[in-house]
């Protein structure tokens, strides 16, 4: 493609107060970047890509020989907020994007998945929140395009794995092609999943070191929480495997071979993340049964000192009934020494029924 001149940009790096503000400039673009393999990455802003963008399109023709060069020269990262009004209008308007990526906006399926529309890939990835609490609602989704000049990025909350890869770029580790950004994307994706799970791996030992001492206070309920963020992260993370085989198997023209081993690679570290979650899913699972158990032996405990309070209670509550009676002929009525021997017969009666169910306990 022939080098579209661009008016020169003020500086390489935002403002601190531009830095802060997630929400773009007047058309939702957060950051855009100039990336090749054989300069610097450069920032620019949203009429600048537009005009590289009309300059990229009048020169069809010229793109053709960079096709063949398997990806292969200049290609531009724009990374939008679709909260902005102006966002989608921008997209359209300017970014020639297939339609499957917008039917894939307004899709309610956000499984992660990586497919092939002609000769542009359309991804759906699923990240933490940039303030994730360890929630299973701090999951937003982000949508993607990727053509051989041009990748495309929209999430409307910000995320982690974005905010990494941007400031990597901005650093000057970037990749040399869009697929290769791409697959850069989904490994920074996969270590801070690695990170979510070393988190809920301590805070699994925690309640672990809680129960081993003891202390049951409200911990079946945070693994509860826990249980269903790992749920949740495996349910929306794993890559879809079919669309995945299909485009492995057939990848678009313009995509070399390294970069389509690159997307493979990726792929698998989020395969060996998925695992770590499914085995603390087990392992949480593990601990809700224990204190299930722990709290049902808690509670037959409790019961079994009730029964024997009540059978040692019955011998008296017996006597005491008939010997309240307000009838004629009540026995030991006229003998001097009736309470004693009442109270021998009530000991001795209480004494029989604690022996049973001690003995009861015993053999159970």
């Amino acid at each position: 493609m022939p080098p579209v001149d661009l008016p020169p940009h003020p500086a390489t790096t935002l403002p601190a107060s531009a830095s802060l503000n997630y929400g773009g400039d007047a058309a939702g673009l957060i950051c855009g970047y100039l990336l090749g393999a054989d300069a610097a990455p450069r920032e620019i802003d949203s009429a600048q890509a537009a005009q590289w963008l009309a300059g990229l399109q009048a020169g069809g023709a010229a793109l053709e020989g960079k096709v063949a060069g398997k990806g292969q020269g200049q290609f531009l990262w724009l990374h939008f907020n679709l909260s902005h009004a102006q966002a989608m209008r921008w997209m359209e308007r300017h970014a020639d994007l297939p339609e499957a990526f917008f039917d894939a906006l307004k899709d309610r399926s956000v499984s992660t998945r990586i497919e092939r529309d002609d000769d542009t890939l359309i991804a759906v990835l699923n990240d933490a929140h940039f303030d994730f609490a360890f929630e299973p609602s701090d999951i937003a989704t982000l949508w993607t395009s990727v053509a051989p000049h041009l990748m495309v990025t929209g999430r409307t909350r910000p995320l982690r794995s974005v905010d990494a890869l941007r400031t990597a770029v901005r650093s000057g580790n970037a990749p040399c092609s869009s697929v290769a950004l791409l697959a850069e994307l989904m490994r920074t994706q996969a270590s801070g999943l690695v990170d979510i799970v070393r988190g809920v791996t301590q805070r699994i030992d925690d309640v672990e070191d809680a129960l081993l001492a003891g202390r049951l206070d409200h911990k079946r309920a945070r693994l509860g929480v826990l249980r269903r963020l790992l749920v949740r992260l495996q349910r929306l993370l794993a890559p879809e495997p079919a669309a995945l085989f299909r485009l492995l198997q057939h990848p678009p023209a313009w995509m070399g071979a390294d970069d389509a081993q690159e997307l493979r690679d990726s792929t698998e570290e989020f395969s060996v993340v998925l695992r770590d979650m499914q085995g603390l899913q087990e392992r949480i699972k593990l601990l809700q049964e224990e204190i299930a158990a722990s709290v049902q032996e808690a509670n037959s405990r409790s019961l079994f000192v009730l029964t024997v309070v009540t059978v040692l209670a019955l011998p008296i509550n017996i006597l005491a009934g008939l010997f309240g009676m307000n009838v004629g002929g009540v026995p030991l009525s006229d003998d001097p020494q009736g309470f004693w021997i009442i109270v021998a017969v009530v000991v001795a009666f209480t004494a029989v029924a604690g022996w049973l169910a001690l003995r009861d306990a015993r053999d159970r």
